[in-house]
């Protein structure tokens, strides 16, 4: 029971430092220097955290993270600069916790800690990339908010019952893992949306209106889906939002043939998206937003059924291609499906 306790101990205050190295260290040290928590047994390798020093240090930057932490973008440096700092302190944490087990555990348990670390750490950073997708900053508080909660709450968690503790953080890291794919896909689609927002000036010269030109992975797919070799009116790039699976790159393309049609082609390396939107009977509308523009296809009856988000530099485009969609949709017959 006691090597469980220790794993328990061990794991549990690297996926927490993954979260916020800086408190778990300092509320841990801050619980043992006040006697709030009285250290027996296996456990007495801790006491070096109620160290002045390491008070002293730990609580200067959870100060400074606490307020970094709340700031739209100013987070996400602050993750970046943390990137490996908060793996290598999950992981030392972790060693230390076990004392003097033989270097081959320690070696083991110092590579697996540092890797849950990094997998919270990387949770905790994307998320915050997604955020900051509005430059309000509420989210982001309650974010970080939320964040110190969990690490004080996981921390008390550790101290009552650390094998319920380790069954918890596995089960958080499963999660994480699981997740990980759709998080990665948001985290780029983010990222380069924020790059063409930061290029607009440069990126919106010699806008020429709608073309047909599409990217050679897009038009490979779409060539797959036209057996019957329509003419292509217009193809902009875009990145789907609902409707289907979101955050994939690709084209909203329209054929001359097919009015009341549209295709969504998608460009993944990994998985291609083919998918015909039907226009008859719904409606269209543009949604000017601070990454992205984003445009919404709905049914007859007004319900949302696709979205898709086209980045900033191509404003006057997504503007042309709507009012394109809006008169599509106003010359279909209504038996047309």
């Amino acid at each position: 029971m006691n090597s469980l306790h220790l794993l328990g101990i061990a794991f549990g205050l690297a996926m927490l430092s993954g979260l916020n190295l800086y408190l778990t260290v300092f509320a841990s040290g801050l619980a043992i220097r006040m006697h709030w928590i009285t250290l027996g047994g296996d456990f007495q390798q801790l006491g070096f955290l109620g160290d002045n020093w390491i008070l002293g240090v730990s609580g200067v930057f959870f100060a400074l993270e606490f307020f970094a932490d709340k700031i739209p973008w100013v987070d996400t440096f602050w993750d970046t600069l943390h990137t490996v700092i908060r793996p290598l302190g999950g992981a030392l944490l972790a060693t230390r916790v076990l004392g003097d087990a033989s270097p081959t555990f320690l070696v083991i348990v110092g590579l697996m800690a540092g890797t849950m670390s990094f997998a919270t750490h990387s949770a905790k950073a994307g998320t915050r990339i997604i955020a900051n997708g509005s430059p309000e900053p509420f989210t982001n508080i309650a974010l970080s908010l939320g964040e110190d909660m969990a690490v004080l709450g996981g921390l008390a968690l550790l101290h009552f019952n650390p094998v319920l503790a380790l069954v918890v953080f596995l089960l958080v890291l499963l999660t994480t893992l699981y997740f990980a794919p759709k998080l990665f896909r948001a985290v780029k689609a983010k990222l380069w949306l924020a790059f063409r927002k930061l290029n607009l000036p440069a990126l919106g010269r010699g806008e020429e209106g709608l073309s047909d030109q599409m990217s050679s992975r897009v038009a490979e797919v779409f060539a797959e889906l036209n057996l019957l070799g329509e003419k292509i009116l217009w193809s902009v790039p875009c990145i789907t939002r609902k409707g289907l699976p979101a955050n994939h790159f690709g084209a909203l393309i329209a054929t001359i043939e097919e009015p009341g049609r549209l295709y969504f082609v998608g460009e993944s390396r990994w998985k291609k998206l083919r998918e015909t939107l039907l226009l008859a009977g719904g409606s269209v509308e543009r949604v000017p937003g601070f990454l992205f523009d984003e445009v919404r296809l709905a049914d007859a009856d007004n319900r949302l059924r696709y979205a898709f988000a086209f980045d900033r530099s191509r404003s006057r485009i997504v503007e042309e291609m709507t009012e394109s969609i809006r008169n599509r949709i106003a010359t279909i017959p209504m038996e047309v499906e």
